[in-house]
């Protein structure tokens, strides 16, 4: 199942951490998981260093897009 995230996963960048410093980082890059329910909420799915999944406000984040060898770097890392 794990796999099956990552392939329909997305990279955002975090934009503000307010409430969330402890947790977020501004302008790290995170994969975001699909989470429909999440995203009905105003919410965004996001996987930690850890590889944990957290729930936190969309806004929060910024939908980016690096170069395709930045993007199998950030995967392969996580």
């Amino acid at each position: 199942m794990l796999k099956t995230k990552r392939v329909a996963s997305r990279l955002v960048i975090c934009v503000e951490n307010k409430g969330y410093a402890v947790s977020l980082e501004k302008r790290k890059i995170y994969i975001a998981i699909p989470d429909a329910l999440a995203i009905k909420h105003g919410q965004i799915c996001v996987m930690d260093a850890t590889g944990e999944d957290y729930l936190y406000p969309k806004s929060c984040f910024l939908p980016t897009t690096p170069p395709a060898s930045l993007r199998k770097a950030i995967r392969k890392a996580a």
